[in-house]
């Protein structure tokens, strides 16, 4: 058995350490499972991540993997690890809410596709993971499952809406999460929690409809590594017959950091008018410079958006899709959050100003600006976040300040959205920082359509020139109780 733990335990091991020591059995999926069940217990009373623990199922298949680690032969990718999985990723015969009160008692029926390849993998789905109602906010909390906590700093969220799922990796109650993605909700999370996490192109890991026809939305994978989130992302992609969309042959991405000599990558601070805060600026243009540093060509450039103009796009497609399908799915309950009302009537009402067709129109010309802006280049940087924190307690439906400009609304705040209007480029979320609350702050690594292998590599390089994993020593959630 091992004593090589890494920082913080056995519990912030990553997967793709975890599965080499599992193979040479130095070390057993249930003595990491069982870290894993006991820092849960010590410390998600305070961070309040889990909508469900599955911990004596759990313990079944981690003794079953550990037989077939000893057996040896040809065996399941992620075979032992602990995922945790937000709650919207249906398990068959388990509660599916998203979060409302309503649904509380509602049961899926058939797994989601995530979930289906998860199993197919060998991973071992140990807890489940929460969210806002209907993952349409940027803090988790809701009446259902009550406030998410940040486990750097518990006065601050991990953002949303799969905060549940960056809350257990920073606390190191699981090894991977999966995350879902309609304007940011898996890379400001990421940002906020110290994690990593991919927005993949649409169509490249499979979702469950109806919804799944959404061109702005995508399920995906977190972790505490490239590495790691690459493993995870293997793992999830290919066809689905329940995804008409699902891209096949699936895409094997490979390893490695890219070679920073002949790198060109695009910086922009603000996408725009952006306003982003003094520290996540410092932070991105720290990156940026340790990118040049390593002999990579770095230019800074202008795009011609405006944060209002987006948000305008973003939200007459949501008006035209996920507004109407919330409404219809809400018409009837009493208890619904403000941010929940609040998101679907600025949906309806920007649906009400623009046709769908104009809609699309507006979109195509957001990509083609990004298409022209990154010719040339690799990939683009770009912060994920305007602001470096947010309080786990509001909800900012009456807005948000980054510094001296007020945003109309919460998703103003977050440079997330144009990447899911441009949805076949692949993004990967990567810390940049802490910021002076102790809360991490992180950048956005955007490809041209479909080339996930490149922002891996340059994720992994960024990672080998400004390593963070040892930053979650610095975490200390206080015991429950």
């Amino acid at each position: 058995m091992t004593e090589q733990t890494g920082p913080g335990g056995l519990t912030y091991l990553g997967a793709t350490e975890a599965l080499r020591l599992f193979r040479s059995r130095e070390l057993s999926p249930v003595e990491l499972l069982t870290a894993q069940i006991e820092r849960t217990e010590q410390v998600n009373g305070a961070v309040n991540a889990l909508t469900e623990t599955l911990f004596d199922e759990a313990l079944v298949q981690a003794r079953e993997a550990e037989d077939r680690y000893r057996v040896g032969g040809d065996l399941p990718p992620l075979l032992g690890l602990p995922v945790a999985t937000k709650e919207k990723h249906a398990l068959a015969g388990r509660t599916l809410s998203q979060g409302l009160m309503a649904c509380r008692d509602d049961v899926a029926t058939a797994d989601h596709p995530v979930v289906s390849a998860l199993r197919r993998a060998g991973a071992v789905i140990h807890a489940r993971t929460t969210s806002p109602e209907f993952s349409c906010a940027t803090v988790t909390r809701s009446r259902l499952w009550g406030v998410t906590r940040n486990p750097w700093n518990l006065r601050y969220s991990p953002g949303g809406s799969s905060g549940g799922a960056g809350a257990v990796l920073a606390a190191g109650m699981a090894t991977l999460a999966t995350a879902s993605d309609i304007a940011g909700s898996t890379r400001i999370p990421a940002a906020f929690t110290g994690t990593v996490g991919f927005k993949a192109p649409y169509g490249r890991i499979p979702g469950a409809p109806p919804l799944s026809a959404d061109h702005y939305r995508g399920d995906g994978p977190m972790g505490r590594s490239v590495a790691d989130v690459r493993a995870l992302t293997n793992a999830l992609v290919g066809r689905h017959p329940a995804d008409h969309t699902s891209l096949w042959p699936p895409l094997h991405l490979g390893g490695g950091a890219a070679d920073p000599t002949g790198l060109r990558v695009a910086l922009s601070v603000r996408l725009g008018d952006y306003p982003v805060d003094a520290e996540v600026e410092a932070n991105t243009r720290e990156v940026a410079r340790a990118l040049q540093a390593a002999g990579a060509t770095v230019e800074e450039i202008e795009l011609p958006w405006t944060n209002r103009r987006l948000t305008e796009i973003g939200f007459t497609h949501f008006g035209h899709i996920l507004g109407p399908a919330m409404a219809a799915a809400t018409k009837d309950h009493d208890h619904l959050e403000d941010y929940t009302r609040r998101f679907i009537a600025d949906a309806l009402g920007a649906a009400a100003r623009t046709s769908y067709l104009d809609g699309l129109t507006a979109e195509t010309q957001v990509q083609a600006e990004l298409a022209a802006a990154m010719e040339g280049f690799d990939v683009l940087l770009c912060p994920t976040s305007c602001t470096p924190a947010l309080e786990a307690d509001a909800d900012y439906t009456d807005g948000i300040t980054v510094g001296d400009q007020h945003l109309d609304h919460y998703w103003q705040a977050h440079l997330t959205l144009p990447f899911n209007i441009a949805n076949r480029c692949p993004v990967l979320a990567v810390p940049s920082g802490l910021s002076t609350s102790g809360v991490p702050t992180g950048v956005q690594i955007v490809g041209h359509p479909f080339e996930d292998d490149r922002v891996f590599a340059v994720g992994a390089l960024v990672e080998q020139l400004r390593p963070w994993s040892a930053t979650y020593a610095r975490i200390g959630i206080p015991a429950a109780g």
